[in-house]
């Protein structure tokens, strides 16, 4: 199979385990100052998406590079020592900077809340993807641009660069946003201008609509987060989500997949002439993929432990599915039936079921 590279941010999970089968109320119910709450054992695994990205591209069985940055202490020994056991490792190392980490609080029925420290994800940089790993790949995908200061500072200069040289050797490209905390530097960049400057050099862009939203529609955005819960549940897509992608297309969006949670995925592709840019070492079949559009909403899973690197390990499907030669509407389902399967654990792999499997239950599980 051909070679993929993931590319980004990195980082160490730790999720605190509620107790099942409680009412918790409300966050601000629950994180009450002086409060004592008893917990089950942490589950502690690598996050970020070159790590949830990279490892279930890995498990679905991609040859695959991962390309991220840690310190050198102990969270960083966690993850190699994480990364070794599936085969895989060569992180570089920043013995200035520390390792990120997330804090996850999965509480059941409320929506995840991170604490999370960018580390040395903020020192990444376009000298940081040696030349000889790009010399063999077909495809690379770079995640989280929000969450590394050096990828949103000066408009986007350095993630521009990277996508521009990797684009220049015939490789096929892929980009994934991140949350951003309206309250930091990355909340202040221009993003719209940020995208408008990559997106060129982007062929597949898989961002989620929440991310979308607060970078080129903020009222919209507001408006959403004032009515309280989860902004994707029964979101409305020709309301929300399409004019979106309507943006984005003009910005020249060649193949672009809004995550758009509890309400499936939206897809939309250019015509021949724009995805015969998409880089030739991929080998894209343009009849498969050109002028497609639709809304694949979610499968039904069988248990919802934690959503942590389900838009993660749905985007390895899909990219598994592109590399195969899978076309577009396929490629999209079979995203929304892996993270179907990732909720049901609490960590981004353990659920995973490779796409064979995913193609034989997909005709018997229940849409949302």
């Amino acid at each position: 199979m051909k070679k993929i590279i993931t590319a980004g941010h990195i980082c160490i999970d730790i999720t605190p385990v509620f107790p099942a089968n409680r009412d918790y109320g409300s966050i601000a119910e629950l994180l009450v100052p002086g409060k004592l709450i008893n917990m089950e054992a942490a589950d502690v695994h690598t996050g970020g998406s070159v790590a949830n990205v990279g490892l279930a591209l890995k498990k679905l069985g991609c040859d695959v590079r991962l390309m991220g940055k840690v310190g050198n202490d102990a969270f960083a020994a966690m993850i190699e020592g994480i990364l070794a056991k599936h085969g895989v490792g060569g992180l570089l190392v920043d013995e200035d900077s520390s390792t990120s980490y997330s804090v996850v609080l999965a509480v059941p029925g409320i929506d995840r809340v991170f604490l999370h420290n960018p580390g040395a994800n903020d020192s990444f940089s376009n000298a940081d993807i040696p030349e000889e790993a790009l010399e063999d790949a077909a495809l690379f995908h770079f995640g989280y641009p929000p969450i590394m200061r050096k990828m949103f500072e000066n408009d986007g200069a350095e993630l521009e660069a990277i996508f521009r040289r990797v684009k220049a050797k015939g490789i096929a490209t892929s980009l994934d946003l991140a949350a951003v905390d309206p309250d930091s530097a990355a909340g202040r960049a221009d993003w719209e201008k940020i995208i408008a400057r990559v997106l060129p050099y982007v062929d597949f862009f898989v961002p989620s609509f929440e991310e979308l939203c607060f970078m080129l529609d903020r009222p919209r955005y507001e408006q959403l987060c004032s009515m309280g819960g989860d902004m994707t549940e029964n979101l409305d897509i020709e309301k929300h989500v399409k004019p979106l992608a309507d943006r984005l297309m003009e910005m020249g969006a060649k193949a672009l997949l809004i995550k758009c949670g509890t309400s499936g995925i939206y897809y939309r592709t250019g015509d021949k002439a724009r995805l015969s840019q998409i880089g030739s070492r991929l080998g894209l079949d343009t009849e498969l993929w050109a002028d497609k559009e639709g809304h694949e909403k979610c499968f039904v899973p069988e248990i919802v432990r934690s959503a942590t690197g389900a838009g993660d390990t749905s985007i390895a499907a899909f990219l598994t599915a592109v590399i195969s030669g899978k076309g577009a509407k396929e490629s999209v389902t079979l995203a929304c039936a892996e993270g179907a399967c990732c909720v049901t654990a609490y960590d981004a792999l353990s659920g995973l079921k490779g796409l064979e499997e995913l193609e034989g239950l997909i005709g018997s599980w229940q849409r949302k």
